[in-house]
């Protein structure tokens, strides 16, 4: 199971949030091209990066510093990334530009068939993330619910052909306080398409818990922020407990 470090932009910073508020946004560091080569030394499998402004915007705003993380650790570890992501052109250019895998969120739940579309054109670069409180989804940003059951369209978007699927808990979010298995395996045993978990993980024995859990269903990844940069959580030693986690599932 991969661990993987989140950057999340915010007018050209390193920021994290709260429960995906933005006015909570708290900055990490003013040089993300810095923090990406930090993780890639720190031994990083894959980086998620998400353009939170692109995300309440609808397009790319932080391409410029995200063109310039690519060019520096794209060469050595995987990139996935999300924020304002809302057609093929600019999914064509971000892959071409080094990007891995693109994270589509609001486009795929307010428009499925851009999601199709991305999955027909871009076959395994394409990764939908569905972010959600209390077991519906949200978008923009996280700054709207909606009435949609992550089940669902979990397995909606499965049916188009996506790569993996990035399950956040917005609730838990930002919060450290562990990610949220029990909805996490709900989903994992309502899909066969890969998961990567996302929010709350805080600790070594929380990445242990998640391993033994939930990686035997299919999640693949763990997406950590805020425990990272608060100090709470040491990548190196994270990586080391899951893979010692997995192998012993």
């Amino acid at each position: 199971m991969l661990i993987i470090p989140a950057i999340d932009l915010k007018d050209g910073h390193c920021v994290r949030l709260k429960q995906g508020d933005m006015a909570s946004a708290k900055v990490f560091s003013e040089d993300p091209v810095a923090m990406a080569k930090h993780w890639a030394g720190e031994g990083a499998r894959r980086l998620h990066i998400v353009d939170l402004n692109g995300a309440v915007a609808g397009r790319p705003k932080n391409e410029r510093v995200i063109r310039d993380m690519i060019a520096a650790v794209g060469d050595r570890m995987p990139i996935e990334l999300g924020g304002g992501i809302r057609d093929l052109d600019t999914i064509e250019s971000y892959l071409d530009a080094g990007v891995t895998y693109v994270v589509i969120g609001t486009a795929a739940v307010k428009n499925p068939g851009f999601l199709s579309d991305a999955c027909y054109a871009f076959p395994g670069h394409v990764i939908a993330g569905l972010d959600a409180k209390d077991g519906k989804v949200a978008v923009e940003g996280w700054s709207k619910m909606t009435g949609h059951d992550v089940v669902d369209l979990a397995r909606k978007f499965e049916e188009y052909g996506i790569e993996a699927l990035v399950y956040t808990d917005i609730g838990r979010d930002g919060m450290m306080t562990g990610i949220n298995i029990e909805a996490t395996l709900k989903l994992a045993k309502a899909i066969k398409t890969p998961i990567i978990a996302s929010g709350g993980l805080n600790s070594v024995e929380d990445v242990q818990a998640v391993c033994a859990s939930l990686a035997p269903e299919g999640v693949i990844g763990a997406i950590a922020g805020l425990a990272l940069y608060e100090g709470k959580l040491d990548l190196k030693k994270a990586q080391e407990a899951a893979d010692q986690a997995v192998k012993k599932a």
